[in-house]
């Protein structure tokens, strides 16, 4: 194994130190997939499991080095944390890096950062957590279960603050713990080009331990792909896009119809788009709305890999409505819409450490006003999905009850017909949808289905 994953995890790791707004697949794909590494496939594993452990387990990670740095954390050098970071997850979490390679292999780092008393300094944080790891003094969850979870499940206190308060202390736990499994990959048959059962005898060769999703009709999963998703053949064909099962299932809420106009109005990427042009056997008519012309270039390309002929996208944020469109309107509205992604911290756990508290008011109040502004564009009779993949209540339903004091002319809807799978499981009284990790196992998603009366 060389000192290439270490090296491109570090970079990695500092670049999200550095510019917090950036998504970590963007840099991910900035600095590993378009850098030609030219690198194995198990070199690529074990840096994957570096980037991931070392932000999943960051918390931990952290509360170890104060116990043997006479620097606080907030004074070290942030390149020089992440090199601790490296070191101590190795040390730490994987079991076959030798305690040797995990301190060798950091002081290196070290030496091409920082000063000579620096690297000494890396080297005795690092030689003094191995020589005491077993004695480690890590807080009882039965006495101090706030400051217990959120070192040893490695999450922010504010965040486990709140999930004991609304889930009790046993579930948080389990919440934690279930958001810091890496969960498989989850795919979508694409029906336009194939089914199912067949997708799947396809996939045999290409991953381990593929199945059937238990609630979607079209979703499959897998662990362990024998190379990078899309590089599968069956992938370059189209038969497939990567989507957790919570997300295909907001598709069957929406329920469009063949024969109907339907607007995506967060697109993104195009992940619920394509199972909508599914649902509607590629025909009728999906108008697919980004900010991000660049994501809509990607949504375009992954819809020609599809085959999806039905789609036509257009950039727009939405701080105004659409007036080509506003005296036509549409049948069914999907949106999308930005939040804090705190239901979704599985598939990335950077989010435990980028999302503070005002950002769910800042994000409530941009989901409130593209509310506003979408739902002037469905027709009377219509329906609006809006949805949301993360489960806190600010982007839950305070932004429908405050959509609802305001819009007498919406109800949420409570009855469904001829879905794929029991509603009664994921649905309140209320008409609110949620998935759990910890009691669904998939993402953690929100949506409620809103009907125009008039």
């Amino acid at each position: 194994m060389t000192d290439i994953p270490r090296k491109t995890a570090l970079t990695v790791l500092n670049k999200l130190s550095q510019q917090r707004h950036f998504h970590l697949d963007r840099i991910i794909t900035d600095k590993v997939d378009n850098a030609d590494l030219n690198i194995s496939s198990r070199d690529r594993n074990f840096l994957n499991a570096l980037i991931f452990g070392v932000l999943r387990w960051r918390g931990n990670l952290d509360w170890i080095i104060t116990r043997y740095s006479k620097t606080p954390l907030a004074k070290i050098n942030p390149a020089v944390l992440n090199i601790l970071r490296l070191g101590m997850y190795q040390i730490f979490f994987l079991d076959r890096v030798p305690d040797s390679a995990a301190v060798n292999t950091s002081v290196e780092m070290a030496k091409r950062a920082a000063p000579p008393w620096v690297v000494k300094y890396v080297n005795a944080v690092l030689r003094n957590a191995i020589r005491n790891r077993e004695s480690l003094p890590f807080p009882s969850i039965a006495k101090n279960p706030l400051e217990a979870i959120s070192i040893q499940k490695s999450f922010p206190q504010w965040l486990v603050k709140r999930w004991i308060k609304r889930f009790g202390v046993e579930s948080c736990e389990k919440l934690c713990d279930d958001m810091n499994v890496i969960p498989p990959i989850t795919v979508r048959c694409n029906t336009i080009k194939t089914q199912r059962n067949e997708l799947l005898d396809m996939l045999v060769s290409e991953a381990e331990s593929v199945s059937l999703s238990t609630l979607s009709p079209d979703g499959l999963c897998f662990v362990r792909p024998k190379q990078s998703i899309h590089e599968f053949s069956v992938f370059k064909k189209g038969l497939f896009q990567v989507q957790d099962e919570a997300a295909q299932l907001i598709t069957f809420l929406l329920a469009p119809e063949s024969d109907e106009t339907v607007l995506d109005a967060c697109a993104g990427l195009g992940g619920k788009t394509g199972h909508i042009a599914q649902q509607m056997r590629n025909s009728g008519q999906i108008i697919a709305v980004d900010q991000d012309q660049k994501k809509l270039t990607q949504l375009n390309d992954a819809m020609q890999r599809l085959g999806v002929s039905n789609v036509t996208t257009c950039m727009h944020d939405f701080k105004t409505p659409m007036p080509q469109f506003q005296n036509t309107g549409f049948d069914r509205i999907l949106l999308d819409a930005p939040c804090s992604g705190l239901g979704v911290i599985r598939r990335n756990p950077d989010t435990k450490w980028s999302v503070s508290l005002q950002n769910l008011q800042e994000y409530a109040k941009k989901q409130l006003w593209l509310l506003e502004n979408v739902s002037t564009l469905l027709k009377t009779g219509g329906t609006m999905v809006y949805v949301v993949c993360s489960f806190e209540p600010e982007e839950n339903e305070v932004v429908i009850r405050n959509f609802l004091k305001t819009h007498e002319d919406f109800v949420i809807q409570t009855d469904f017909k001829n879905l794929p799978f029991d509603i009664n499981q994921f649905s309140d009284s209320e008409g609110y949808f949620r998935t759990f990790p910890h009691t669904h196992d998939m993402d953690g998603f929100f949506a409620v289905c809103l009907k125009r009366i008039r």
